[in-house]
């Protein structure tokens, strides 16, 4: 571990951010129609139930990274293969973020620029903040989540002013009804964003009140979780649902049907500067864990010069992850879900915290008959 503390706001604002990041480009739960900011919701609240598992991990090992206590919970040498996994599953979805942000960039503003500059643009934009460590990066965070704040209240004016409110295009809201919207919110939806806050089990020991975690993850996933159904109540109460389903990145189109007057109109650079936030701060996380990571497991004095190598294997992984966005897309709501994110976000977690419980409750048992 670096030597540097961030704050309890500077958490916040990270979580935040990240949570937003590449899910504000595609349309979140867009199958549950007009129910998909409920379906958000329920899956923010079971955002929850995972954020509890990886905080009471946290509790047992306050002062170790993830690639850390796996080792201590599970041994030696399993122990670094577990970690070694996490650090590729960083490394993967960093790849997956970076694809999103490079391919919406490319359709969005620069059509004929190869998708090998646009994605080495943006990484090395990520590998340069995240050398400089988890302080600067948590400062970038908080100047990028007052901008964010400013931008999303001028959007809402501009929407609300431009009159392209309709409430009806919001109803009826149980259309494919509630069992179905469980699944999609416990099968789907509770994976991208919420479950990748195990991610933070690489940041959580640099905060300087460890006791505040707790209140300051779960405001995170709040705040983060209404700002993401409140925008997909927008893209459809403005758009419609079929609109909506049907477009690639719904959040543009809401932003590019904004006319008010007959003179403001295509206010495309909200938009891009919603994604380079969002992909910036996201991105920066997935790398610097994967950094750090890597740094711990192989005991890397200097975890600053894997930087580059790891942004350039970033780099490759992403343009070779999929021969086209849509299939990028397709695999990221197919495969990912159940073969990815079930396995690193809940199942490896919910063990290494019975055997961390166990052992821990042994410990202290040990603990009490020596004293007495």
């Amino acid at each position: 571990m670096e030597k540097a503390k961030i704050s309890g706001y500077q958490l916040f604002v990270l979580i935040f951010l990240f949570e937003m990041g590449s899910a504000l480009l595609v349309p979140l739960a867009g199958n549950a129609k007009q129910g998909a900011w409920l379906v958000i919701l329920i899956a923010m609240i079971g955002g929850f139930l995972l954020f509890f598992v990886y905080y009471s991990l946290f509790r047992y090992y306050p002062d170790q990274l993830l690639t850390d206590f796996v080792r201590n919970i599970l041994g030696n040498f399993l122990g670094r293969i577990v970690a070694f996994l996490y650090i590729l599953y960083f490394v993967y979805l960093a790849a997956r973020v970076l694809r999103d942000f490079g391919e919406t960039l490319l359709t969005f503003a620069y059509p004929h620029l190869p998708l090998f500059f646009a994605n080495a643009t943006f990484i090395l934009v990520v590998v340069f903040t995240v050398r400089k460590g988890v302080e600067v990066m948590a400062r970038t965070g908080e100047m990028f989540f007052v901008l964010e704040n400013l931008l999303f209240l001028t959007f809402i004016f501009l929407i609300v002013v431009s009159g392209m409110i309709h409430l009806n295009n919001l109803k009826p809201v149980f259309e494919i009804g509630g069992a179905e919207m469980m699944r999609m919110a416990f099968t789907e939806t509770i994976y991208f964003p919420f479950g990748e806050i195990i991610v933070f089990l690489m940041i959580f020991p640099y905060l300087n009140e460890p006791q505040q975690l707790k209140k300051i993850g779960i405001r995170g996933l709040v705040t983060g979780g209404i700002f993401l159904s409140f925008t997909m109540a927008m893209n459809v109460a403005v758009l419609g649902v079929d609109l909506t389903t049907r477009s690639q990145y719904p959040l543009l189109t809401l932003i590019q049907s904004i006319e008010i007057a007959g003179f403001l109109e295509r206010l495309d650079v909200y938009f891009l500067l919603k994604l380079m936030i969002g992909g910036v701060i996201k991105l920066s996380i997935f790398t610097y864990a994967a950094l750090t990571g890597t740094a711990n497991v192989f005991n890397v004095k200097q975890p600053s010069r894997l930087a580059y190598p790891i942004g350039f294997v970033i780099l490759m992984i992403s343009i070779v992850i999929a021969s086209s966005y849509s299939e990028h897309i397709q695999e990221g709501f197919d495969a990912v879900p159940i073969y990815i994110h079930l396995p690193f976000q809940v199942i490896i977690p919910m063990i290494l915290l019975i055997i961390a419980f166990f052992k821990n409750r042994k410990r202290s048992k040990s603990s009490t008959k020596i004293s007495s």
